[in-house]
């Protein structure tokens, strides 16, 4: 029965351990601001941008402190912030797009009243 506790005890102990990350954990989040800074976060998503670099260096600077549990958490919101800012610079876009085809709908409506009058409807 001791041998069962300790052997319980001491599986306890090694799960609470932390490991060290490699520095691969870096790379989904470096990868995520690479995208986002494609896709025009820098100018649709300032805020969220400067949050995902915020974050990854952070990280980074936890790794040299040895904070491994803070590191991967810092990386995980660096790259989410990351990817919401892909996610708004997709819909600024799209909004974008939308308001330049509504004023052309409108122009081509313009058009047409004064060519038909109001009768075109």
């Amino acid at each position: 029965m001791k041998f069962i506790l300790i052997s319980v005890v001491c599986l306890f102990f090694a799960a609470c351990t932390t490991v060290q990350p490699g520095p691969e954990i870096f790379e989904p989040a470096d990868s995520a601001i690479l995208a986002a800074e494609a896709a025009g976060g820098d100018e649709f998503a300032p805020v969220e941008m400067r949050f995902a670099r915020e974050k990854l260096a952070s990280a980074r600077l936890g790794m040299e402190k040895q904070k491994f549990e803070v590191v991967v958490y810092l990386v995980e919101e660096s790259e989410i912030n990351a990817e919401l800012a892909i996610e708004k610079s997709r819909t600024a876009k799209t909004r974008r797009l939308v308001n330049e085809l509504r004023k052309s709908n409108e122009e081509l409506e313009a058009s047409l009243r004064a060519t038909f009058g109001d009768e075109f409807k």
